[in-house]
């Protein structure tokens, strides 16, 4: 009988992560989100959030939860083509595709399960993607599932992508281009027009994930779609309700039989439980502040532009969005400076391999960061440095 422990590959695999600096544990946040956070008991100025707006701990988004629990419960309590859908799913969906000015949109319980959803439901092993190497996990992960084979263009580098579509196209049925629209460890934006240009003289579908783009990006909050002038081209628009609309969830916008065809055809739509009631509604409250506040945007990105004021002396990342980044040699510097900020009263995440290439301390941006907080940031930096 065996007497060796079939696990004990877990505690040396554990060493190694450790070794390479790349080991993560959670850090506990005993507050309401915010620009200042508590964290074992310390007051942190906030710089790790994706709450951009501020609005995951807006009262407004707290009144429309409990409101939706007290009519319809906490849980969905099954699929959506089951016993799981409510009004309150049918409301968001036409809120997001009126942000997003498409025909419909179809919402998911988490952004990561849009893409892992989508992806497989529009092509398989006769198919290609293409995706930008720097695509997040979630784009990356559908594609596998997916079993189309998989071919990766340089970041952002149009060239490289037509050069890739040359090569292959042509051996394949389908052929899906996938990008993020903001990348969340870079904060740089993709080239979206000459992306869907490219497009269309190869016949492909595209698919851009706005997660860190909703809200944010664009005159109306609608994401870099918006701010690119590609609303209304053909595009399958993915995106998440968990960043600037403080809830939980993601979407699928675009045509109506695109929406029509995911309800039938992604799995992690079909065989999950329904969005919760209090996100549903926290989020559809969130679409309506968007709207009727832009000034929540406009007071966000002279945030941006302060901060990118005061650090102009640092050789930062380059960014369009509202996350900035400081690039360090290492991981281990990373968590270094990562320490030294919170010591000094800063939350900012050291992001490390294997998420990214090379590592950096994140700063991400919100609307309610006031000057005097952003001073401190500045004055952190230049001790580091």
């Amino acid at each position: 009988m065996a007497t060796s422990n079939p696990y004990s590959w877990l505690t040396k695999s554990l060493d190694t992560i450790k070794k390479a600096h790349w080991y993560r544990q959670v850090k506990t946040i005993d507050s309401l989100p915010g620009s200042t956070i508590n964290i074992n008991g310390k007051t942190l100025i906030n710089f790790a959030s994706n709450d951009y707006l501020g609005l995951a701990g807006d009262p407004r988004l707290q009144q429309a939860a409990i409101s939706a629990i007290k009519k319809y419960g906490t849980g969905s309590t099954g699929s959506r083509l089951l016993t799981g859908d409510r009004p309150l799913h049918r409301e968001l969906e036409n809120a997001i595709a009126s942000l997003k000015q498409t025909e419909d949109a179809i919402v998911f319980s988490s952004g990561y399960l849009a893409n892992m959803g989508t992806i497989p439901a529009l092509v398989g092993g006769k198919d290609l993607v293409l995706g930008d190497e720097y695509n997040h996990s979630s784009l990356k992960n559908g594609a596998k599932l997916s079993n189309a084979t998989i071919i990766d263009y340089k970041h952002n580098n149009m060239t490289d992508l037509e050069q890739k579509l040359q090569e292959n196209r042509s051996k394949y049925r389908r052929c899906l281009i996938t990008t993020d629209t903001v990348f969340s460890m870079d904060g740089d934006i993709c080239p979206l027009s000459e992306l869907i240009e490219l497009s269309q003289n190869y016949d492909c579908m595209v698919l851009v994930d706005e997660a860190h783009g909703t809200g944010v990006m664009g005159k109306n909050g609608a994401g870099v779609v918006e701010y690119a002038n590609c609303t209304g081209k053909p595009l399958i628009q993915m995106g998440t309700l968990s960043k600037a609309l403080g809830s939980l969830g993601g979407y699928i916008a675009g045509d109506k039989i695109l929406i029509d065809y995911l309800r039938n055809r992604a799995s992690t739509w079909i065989y999950t439980t329904g969005l919760s009631i209090p996100d549903t509604a926290s989020a559809l409250e969130a679409i309506k502040i968007i709207k009727n506040e832009p000034e929540r945007r406009a007071k966000l990105w002279q945030n941006v532009a302060y901060l990118k004021e005061i650090l102009k002396n640092f050789k930062l990342l380059p960014s369009e969005s509202a996350i900035i980044c400081l690039p360090l040699k290492s991981a281990e510097e990373a968590l270094k400076v990562a320490e030294i900020c919170q010591n000094e009263g800063i939350l900012a995440p050291a992001i490390r391999p294997p998420t990214v290439p090379t590592s950096r301390i994140r700063f991400s941006v919100m609307a309610t960061h006031d000057y005097e907080q952003i001073k401190m940031l500045e004055k952190i930096v230049n001790k580091i440095q």
